[in-house]
C-alpha cells in the first residue's frame, strides 16, 4: 500500500516528536512575544508539522482497516 510522502523538513520525524514540536510552536506563539518573521516561519512549520501527522494518523487507520477486513471496529477490551 503506497503511502503519502512527508512534507519537507520532516524526513526521520516520528509523529510523537512532531506533536511535541507542533505544542512547543502553538506555546510560543501563543506567547505573543514573537516577531512577525518568526510568528510567520513558526506559522509554516506549524502547518508542516499538521499535514505530517494527519498523514501518519490516515496511514495508519488505513492499516487498521485491513488488519480488520476493511470493516473499523470498537477496541476490545478486557474490562470488568
Amino acid at each position: 500500500m503506497p503511502t503519502t510522502p512527508p512534507p519537507a523538513g520532516t524526513d526521520g520525524l516520528t509523529f510523537e516528536k512532531a506533536l511535541e514540536e507542533l505544542d512547543a510552536l502553538v506555546h510560543r506563539m501563543e506567547d505573543g512575544r514573537l516577531p512577525l518573521e518568526e510568528s510567520l516561519v513558526a506559522y509554516q512549520r506549524g502547518a508542516e508539522l499538521i499535514k505530517f501527522c494527519e498523514s501518519r494518523l490516515t496511514d495508519a487507520q488505513a492499516r487498521i482497516a485491513i488488519l480488520e477486513g476493511d470493516s473499523l471496529q470498537d477496541l476490545k477490551t478486557d474490562a470488568k
